[in-house]
């Protein structure tokens, strides 16, 4: 039954994967300019991401104290 799930799940995967390069027409490019386009992108999202997690809570707390939500 696992093993069942597990094939379902990579199946299942791929099949998003397949869009996902349908989508943004990376299937038009050879694997390495795709691994590079994959690469940037990870590195953006992850930047991004971090930047959100660290500076988002200084500005939330700015918009609550300058409503005066917060003391």
């Amino acid at each position: 039954v696992a093993g069942m799930a597990l094939a379902r799940a990579w199946k299942q995967m791929s099949w998003f994967y397949y869009q996902y390069l349908l989508v943004t027409a990376l299937y038009m490019l050879e694997p390495w300019e795709r691994t590079v386009f994959n690469s940037m992108l990870v590195s953006i999202v992850g930047m991004a991401l971090y930047t959100g997690y660290v500076f988002m809570p200084q500005h939330i707390m700015a918009i609550l104290h300058y409503f005066e939500i917060v003391q």
